[in-house]
């Protein structure tokens, strides 16, 4: 995002100063909000629609303001955004705090410090103050809370094979696949593919697993086991039956 004209900065330091109003007001009416640290915020994004990282930001003079408000602006993608809601150049003082505290903020403060009014809000509020001095490590920091509100990405993560050696009846329960594991693992509750000739013949979810008479949540390979699948497909010996999962890949 390139830099805004100078009408354009001043309708946004405009939206600024009524939003931290409103908020400041909010704060200070006693309605036992609690603050939230950085990784707080994190958790809560991670499970909300809306995918956003407020931040009242504070520098010690005018021009380090756009340049930091450029860096962070950076960082922004399709999924996650951060939304300064203050920016102005000096300490941080106890109105930033208490609009951070309102808003489920952090204060980012860049070579600047907290001043005494604004430290007792912090010890009140709990608010989460970040101070830097280099724009790389407020970046960095920044950039990894990012990346942990990043939905994952869901891949598939096979587990293992088993070869059908015997179908077992098992009444209105469906049939029960006798089953010897040839590699890796069967685990219950995961997923299944029965595949027959190379080709799949059906997919479900894997309802019980046993070994002689007990129920166990998995399987190693070596080892015989009985296989309930999902959906009663019809399983003929010689099938085999892949076991895989649905697992979270963090993005790089």
């Amino acid at each position: 995002m390139g830099p805004r004209s100078g009408a354009a900065e001043r309708r946004w330091q405009a939206r600024q100063a009524c939003a931290a109003d409103a908020a400041v007001r909010a704060a200070t009416s006693g309605d036992g909000r609690s603050a939230f640290t950085l990784e707080d915020i994190s958790a809560q994004i991670q499970a909300s629609e809306v995918k956003e990282l407020r931040v009242v930001l504070k520098t010690d003079v005018q021009g380090s303001l756009g340049a930091i408000r450029n860096a962070l602006e950076r960082l922004n993608n399709t999924e996650v955004r951060i939304n300064i809601i203050r920016e102005s150049a000096g300490d941080i003082n106890e109105s930033d705090v208490l609009l951070a505290s309102a808003s489920d903020a952090v204060v980012i403060g860049f070579n600047t410090k907290l001043d005494p009014g604004a430290q007792r809000a912090v010890d009140a509020s709990g608010v989460d103050v970040r101070l830097y001095d280099v724009i790389y490590k407020l970046t960095d920091d920044i950039a990894a809370a990012l990346q942990g509100m990043l939905a994952p990405k869901l891949i598939e993560q096979v587990e293992g094979h088993a070869e059908v050696r015997m179908v077992i009846k098992a009444g209105k329960a469906g049939n029960v696949a006798g089953s010897y594991v040839t590699d890796g693992r069967i685990v219950r509750a995961g997923s299944y593919r029965l595949m027959r000739g190379g080709k799949v013949i059906e997919e479900g979810r894997i309802e019980s697993l046993k070994r002689f008479k007990d129920d166990v949540r998995e399987v190693a390979t070596g080892f015989e086991c009985g296989i309930g699948l999902s959906g009663s497909p019809e399983i003929e010996e010689g099938d085999v039956i892949e076991c895989f999962q649905m697992v979270s890949e963090q993005p790089a």
